[in-house]
């Protein structure tokens, strides 16, 4: 996984994203506060744009911080899977 530049897919450019060789794209949180649906709906608004650049992309979040149960839901019924790490 190469870490790209964001803008080229519509993100803003604080937004770390990563690109693997295929259409794979991995946006990155490190933080240690609890991710909530409002921040849901903004990781959201982000892979949409990836979506709307890039046809069949697949969306995965990686992430360092809790994720609260209604987040889950709402990421994982939009096609985006949540990678904890530690």
């Amino acid at each position: 996984m190469n870490q790209i530049d964001p803008k080229l897919y519509g993100p803003t450019a604080r937004t770390i994203l990563l690109k693997d060789d295929h259409d794979n794209f991995v946006l990155s949180i490190d933080r240690k506060s609890r991710i909530i649906r409002k921040d849901a709906a903004v990781i959201f608004e982000k892979a949409d744009k990836i979506r709307k650049t890039v046809t069949g992309a697949i969306i995965t979040l990686e992430t360092t911080a809790p994720v609260c149960s209604k987040s889950t839901k709402f990421l994982s019924d939009n096609g985006i899977e949540i990678i904890l790490k530690k």
